[in-house]
């Protein structure tokens, strides 16, 4: 006996041989489909009680509409933004801009400064001068000596930091109410007297070549960067941060002076500062500390119309049989800060989400790739990206997987969920990629440093603040259709760029991810 469905009707199967088996096999028969039908009409009047008893349960009290109604809720921007800040912002004479967001409440503050400036804009021979001057910076300065430098910095009990990125250079420090006049000063200081001394440069090669041993072990940093190389080959972006051992063994003084004199200029940099900062006091400072920076310079457009991002499909494959795992990117060239399709494309690579095996939530994201490699255990994780720059960008999926697990498998399900951009995507989950980035922009700005580096960065990349009303108002107009529109122009039938490392034999050659960017639909 078997039943085929709970929603179909049963069928019986009896085998029997003797005529004397016959009339206990009916009564039987009988017994069992009594007891089905009785079991039916409890199931069907307890349904009803409960939908009439969820019909008058308010929405938040329901257990079924918190926790297993499919349909998931629409937030509006007003909903979730309340009362924002005011960004305030002045342009000093020399170029420079000063932006701040005050916040009553803060007791602590962020300021820093944002440079347009990173290895894009450096030459071949000097690729690795921005993250050199990162590390020169700290070693003392005209007033101050690396050791009075960083005793001041722990005397007031903050942090001074900074970072290089292909495209901007950031130097920003985490200070009480009080100290912020100290905190401008200091910035002021490293940034425009550095001694860079001969000894001291000697001294930091030999640390950053340190650092480089340091990120070569770390598989991530090496994909990253071969995925920049073979993506934007022969252009700027193509260039790592850190540059070449052989460029950091031959930077000397008069490099990283020219790199400042080009490229450290007024209308390129931005001060910013988020919390317990006052606009005009700030202002005020940077009349007085940063007076001398140069209003003159080729602007960044300029740069970058000189030397353009080229986006070339290839790949890159560094095969090593003894690793443990696999390390493989595959990326379609993205959008451009700027690009109205940024957007869209930043909702699409939350449709694909991420996922780890160590996340408590295991297969039950709502991301179809993460069910699926969830369930067949195909990956260590997995992660969608969306990088931008000026005028070109990287969308794609990065993934991690043990070296005995059939990559063939990974990539199809990785492949099959980005084209299925370009044909069917349920409104539903549109709505859930849509609050869920709404939350992480909400999220990576619970603090000032995140607010003050927002500043810094929109002021670089659009020229403003974008105010977070009209940021997520862009997120709310993408429906289906618009994702399925972008999908066309940066997924469907479109070149890809792949970077993998560690036993890479079983991962599928470039080809076969090429013809997987569309679907042949008969």
């Amino acid at each position: 006996m078997y039943a085929q469905s709970l929603m179909q009707p049963v069928r019986w199967v009896v085998f029997y041989s003797q005529p004397w088996e016959v009339r206990p096999v009916k009564v039987i028969m009988r017994a069992l489909s009594g007891l089905l039908r009785r079991q039916q009409r409890e199931v069907a009047r307890a349904t009803r009680d409960y939908a009439a008893q969820a019909a008058v349960i308010p929405a938040e009290e329901s257990p079924f509409l918190r926790f297993a109604n499919p349909v998931p809720q629409i937030y509006t921007h007003e909903s979730i933004l309340g009362e924002v800040p005011e960004t305030k912002v002045t342009t000093l004479p020399n170029g420079l801009r000063v932006a701040t967001e005050h916040q009553s409440l803060a007791k602590t503050a962020t300021v820093g400064v944002w440079i347009d400036a990173g290895s894009r804009f450096e030459s071949d021979k000097t690729n690795g001068a921005a993250h050199f001057l990162e590390h020169m910076f700290f070693k003392g300065t005209k007033e101050r000596s690396a050791n009075q430098l960083e005793t001041q910095i722990e005397d007031m009990g903050a942090h001074l930091n900074a970072y290089t990125s292909r495209e901007q250079t950031c130097y920003y420090t985490k200070i009480m109410q009080p100290n912020v006049p100290q905190a401008v000063d200091i910035l002021s200081d490293i940034l425009q007297h550095s001694n860079l001394t001969d000894e001291a440069i000697a001294r930091e090669r030999q640390v950053i070549l340190r650092e480089m041993t340091e990120i070569e072990n770390i598989p991530d940093e090496v994909v990253l960067d071969h995925l920049h190389a073979t993506a934007f080959q022969n252009t700027p972006l193509g260039r790592t941060i850190l540059g070449p051992a052989e460029n950091i063994q031959s930077i000397n003084r008069q490099m990283l002076v020219d790199y400042i004199n080009n490229h450290y200029t007024g209308p390129r940099m931005v001060l910013a500062g988020a919390g317990a900062v006052d606009h005009d006091e700030l202002v005020d400072m940077a009349k007085s500390k940063f007076a001398d920076l140069p209003s003159g310079g080729i602007s960044t457009a300029d740069l970058i119309k000189q030397e353009p991002s080229e986006f070339t499909g290839s790949e890159v494959r560094i095969r090593d049989p003894d690793s443990s795992v696999v390390n493989f990117t595959v990326a379609f060239k993205g959008a451009g800060y700027a690009d109205a399709d940024s957007i869209p494309l930043m909702v699409m690579q939350a449709l694909l989400g991420s996922w780890d095996k160590h996340a408590s939530a295991g297969g039950h994201f709502m991301s179809t790739l993460a069910q699926r490699v969830a369930t067949n255990e195909l990956c260590d994780r997995y992660t969608a990206f969306n990088t931008n720059y000026s005028d070109a960008g990287l969308w794609g999926v990065s993934a991690v997987a043990d070296k005995h697990v059939d990559l063939d498998d990974l990539a199809w399900c990785i492949m099959q969920a980005i084209s299925s951009l370009s044909y069917s995507v349920s409104e539903d989950d549109v709505i859930r990629a849509r609050n869920q980035l709404k939350a992480n922009i909400l999220f990576s700005q619970d603090t000032t440093t995140g607010v003050c580096e927002e500043i810094g960065r929109h002021l670089l990349t659009y020229g403003r603040r974008m105010p977070k009303a009209e940021l997520f108002a862009r997120i709310d107009a993408v429906t289906p259709e618009v994702v399925r529109a972008v999908s066309d122009r940066f997924i469907y039938d479109q070149d890809v760029a792949i970077a993998a490392m560690g036993e890479t034999a079983s991962l599928p050659d470039y080809t076969w991810f090429r013809r997987r960017t569309y679907w042949l639909r008969y």
